[in-house]
């Protein structure tokens, strides 16, 4: 079969500063997804749900939990051939520095993409929420003869600007790109005919244009002919524009939920999205699950709390009086009595805490690990293994755009922010003067 020829490579992503402090000690894909799954679960589950079982992940900053994930979950049987591999940023006789751009990631491990029985390259990204069938994107490419093919959504045009956008011609030939453009003459250069969009099976509903996913199928060749020729770093502001011009590079539409977590705001919304009474994003598939690593945990214990329209995880303790509102909450989550939580993202734990770790810590004046009694959360995110104290109050009641860092507390794209490890004080509360003027 033509996919079982197709090699992908998953895009890990730079620093990851937009999604700072979650990025402090993790690479992007790393970061949890409602509660139980890591956003690198979403593109591998995708190959695997698609039949593409050869996979190489191209990672560069903070990079050891990631690795960690893939080792303990992407294990395939012996007669598929199939792998999960992580490629990392390494000298070597031909390189001797990081990674300068996606495609400068790409062809420092070129040789991964010269095995003789590969035929196409599939080119994604790390950090982004989405189901797709990569099998139909390969069918759209073999039958127009495409060198390249693009996956691509229909946007209106308050969303353009933000989004690399396309011009195709009748057949869906690519024919001009357009990086993020702001005016109606740049929006008039490329708009798509919304009767064409209808003639896709997708209904335009006022979408007249073509937005790139950022998802790239490519001839084995062509993409060799493209990085080793040029010395370009980037796909999607210079190894796809020069493609366009030179060879046959083919739009494939795709019309569904699709979200880039780019940001502390878009994840924030992702997540609650997701825990919404009505999901845009099914996480429950038959047909294409999300994947993630098997955990040995006992089912989450609820003690006379109130929850509506949450993600509650394995492992949790929610304890009497307690009220969770349309936030999810992540694996081994110890929620004290009368404790209020509403759209939030609690992210966890890692590990249970020993008893007589609990008792050496309260003696020395340190919370336990979870949330203590009374304590209210709003409008915020709480990374892992963290220890809150009793009647706390994370939220950002001041309206803060962001703050200054600091170990217990952080605001980013007005989002109250709890980084991990943090250890928060009986009654504290966010003063004024963290403030970034």
């Amino acid at each position: 079969m033509p996919v079982k020829r197709v090699l992908a490579l998953v895009l890990g992503g730079g620093r990851g500063t937009r999604l700072y402090p979650l990025t402090r000690d993790r690479s992007k894909p790393a970061v949890p997804l409602a509660g139980k799954y890591r956003i690198i679960d979403v593109p591998l589950s995708n190959c695997i749900n698609s039949g593409v079982q050869r996979i190489y992940v191209l990672t560069q900053f903070n990079s050891v939990s990631l690795h960690r994930h893939i080792r303990r979950t992407y294990t395939f049987d012996p007669f598929s051939g199939g792998f999960v591999e992580i490629l990392a940023a390494q000298q070597t006789l031909d390189n001797s520095g990081w990674y300068q751009g996606t495609a400068d990631a790409v062809r420092q491990n070129i040789r991964y993409l010269q095995q003789p029985d590969i035929r196409h390259v599939l080119i994604l990204s790390g950090d982004q929420l989405y189901r797709m069938n990569y099998a139909d994107m390969l069918a759209t490419h073999m039958s127009c003869g495409a060198d390249v093919t693009i996956a691509s959504i229909p946007v209106h045009e308050e969303a353009a600007s933000a989004l690399g956008i396309m011009r195709v011609d009748g057949s869906g030939r690519v024919e001009g790109f357009l990086e993020k453009p702001q005016t109606k003459a740049e929006l008039d250069m490329v708009r798509t005919d919304p009767a064409w969009i209808d003639r896709q099976g997708i209904a335009s509903q006022g979408r007249n244009l073509m937005a790139s996913m950022g998802i790239y199928l490519f001839e084995r060749d062509c993409l060799l002919d493209l990085l080793t020729k040029t010395d370009y770093q980037d796909f999607g502001r210079e190894v796809f524009p020069a493609a366009i011009r030179s060879k046959r590079v083919q739009l494939h539409p795709f019309d569904g939920y699709w979200e880039d977590i780019g940001t502390i705001r878009s994840y924030f919304q992702c997540n609650l999205d997701l825990a919404g009474a009505a999901p845009p994003f099914q996480l429950s598939s038959a047909e294409a699950p999300i994947y993630s690593r098997g955990r040995f945990l006992p089912p989450s214990r609820i003690d006379g709390a109130s929850i509506r329209a949450s993600l509650l995880s394995d492992g949790c303790i929610v304890g009497h009086g307690a009220v969770i509102e349309n936030s999810v909450i992540g694996l081994r989550c110890h929620i004290g009595r009368n404790v209020v939580i509403r759209n939030s993202v609690v992210l966890g734990s890692d590990f249970y805490e020993a008893d007589d770790d609990i008792a050496a810590n309260t003696a020395r004046g340190i919370p336990p690990m979870g949330i203590g009694e009374g304590t209210v959360i709003e409008g915020a995110i709480v990374d892992k293994n963290v220890r809150i104290g009793r009647r706390v109050r994370i939220c950002n009641d001041h309206g803060w755009e962001q703050t200054g860092d600091s170990p217990m507390f952080t605001v980013r794209d007005r989002i109250a922010v709890v980084p991990k490890d943090a250890v928060v004080p009986d009654g504290w509360l966010p003063e004024p003067g963290i403030a970034l003027g």
